[in-house]
């Protein structure tokens, strides 16, 4: 008997939303505590917090702060503990951060009608996000980004991962957030450097996609170095809604092509993170990366010299440093492989995300080395007495 093939599809609907406010554990914010009783309603929640310790450092008072407005909604929100990770990006590389995570899990009994609630930067999400995905095949996530990298790019996507073997992200998952909760009381606290690099997520999806939201970037440039809040807070917004807009609309929300146009500036970015053992900032590396392609795209001919001079003014008009952690032959090759180690994470074609005009992006699939050599060449003739 010839036995045919069965097959099936189906469909999954995806919803995750990002809110707003300050002050979110105030006893009189009702949002958190409104947004668990959503979900359900008829009996409490079992939350499991997760802390970045520079986060607990610059609040003290956040532990108990939780822990009173979780009595306060007791009949929503039922409080288990609170763990407290180290943050920046070497805890993605600690496999004994990732079992903090599960064991807390495992320990506090959370469950798939449970929440795990981060509460960090971008690497300590990107690390809690991982361990509550392959918990329980997916316990759900709620995220409190503190930084701007994390409130306007990295906190809203639906990717988690860790590193390994040497490698930025080499094991994660896509698994949305059930929600997203961007507080603006927590981006006062930063220090300077980390208030500037979260604007290189913004210059990069501006570039490659709106042309007037670069040009507000650059109008407001002095006000966003000088920490106001206002520009900032537009500048997180639209960012976010930009972001969130390419993964619901872009058609391929789990990246299963090859091209990757959020990763505009990326490829050079993860390997300088790796290069200079992550002293570099996520952000900051991702400015430098930027910085390299468009000068690539210049040198090809993309891009003209004056708007590729525009655009470097932008960025150190905004406080950053351009020049690249590579001097000698060695340094620069070790640079210029992490092109195929980029195409490598990605599968398939080389896809790397250029620019032919402001706010357009330009896809290319071959790099002609010897130009990218002249491209890290040229910025640090400019930038490196800087």
């Amino acid at each position: 008997m010839q036995l045919q093939p069965i097959k099936q599809s189906f469909q999954v609907q995806y919803d995750y939303q990002l809110y707003f406010t300050s002050g979110l554990f105030a006893l009189d914010n009702l949002l958190f505590a409104n947004l668990i009783a959503d979900y359900k309603d008829f009996e409490p929640v079992k939350l499991l917090f997760v802390l970045d310790d520079g986060v607990k450092n610059h609040h003290p008072a956040l532990i108990n702060q939780i822990e009173a407005y979780c009595r306060k909604n007791q009949q929503t929100i039922e409080y288990t503990n609170t763990l407290v990770l180290p943050g920046g990006e070497q805890v993605k590389n600690s496999d004994a951060a990732i079992d903090s995570v599960l064991k807390g899990v495992n320990e506090n009994k959370i469950c798939r009608h449970s929440f795990v609630v981060v509460i960090g930067g971008g690497a300590v999400i990107d690390m809690v996000g991982y361990a509550a995905a392959i918990a329980h095949r997916g316990v759900k996530l709620i995220r409190i980004p503190t930084t701007i990298l994390s409130q306007n790019d990295s906190a809203v996507g639906v990717k988690n991962s860790v590193n390994a073997f040497k490698k930025k992200n080499f094991l994660g998952t896509f698994a949305p957030p059930f929600a997203i909760i961007n507080d603006s009381n927590f981006l006062e606290t930063l220090e300077q450097r980390d208030w500037i690099s979260g604007i290189s997520e913004a210059i990069k999806v501006a570039l490659i996609k709106d042309k007037t939201f670069f040009k507000y970037i650059a109008d407001n440039a002095t006000a966003l170095k000088n920490r106001e809040m206002e520009p900032m807070q537009y500048v997180i917004y639209k960012c976010a809604e930009m972001h969130m807009h390419h993964i619901a609309q872009g058609g391929d929300p789990f990246e299963s092509g090859s091209s990757r146009p959020l990763d505009f500036g990326h490829w050079a970015a993860h390997k300088m993170e790796f290069m200079t053992n992550y002293e570099l900032r996520h952000g900051e590396a991702v400015a430098k990366g930027i910085a390299l392609d468009v000068t690539y795209a210049q040198l090809i001919g993309l891009i003209s010299e004056s708007d590729l001079q525009y655009i470097l003014d932008v960025m150190i008009a905004i406080g950053f440093d351009l020049s690249l952690p590579v001097e000698s032959p060695v340094e620069i090759q070790s640079l210029l492989d992490g092109i195929e180690e980029f195409r490598e994470h990605l599968g398939g074609q080389l896809t790397i995300t250029l620019i032919s005009d402001l706010g357009v992006k330009h896809d290319v699939h071959t790099i002609d080395m010897d130009l990218m050599r002249q491209a890290v060449s040229k910025l640090n003739r400019q930038f490196a007495l800087n």
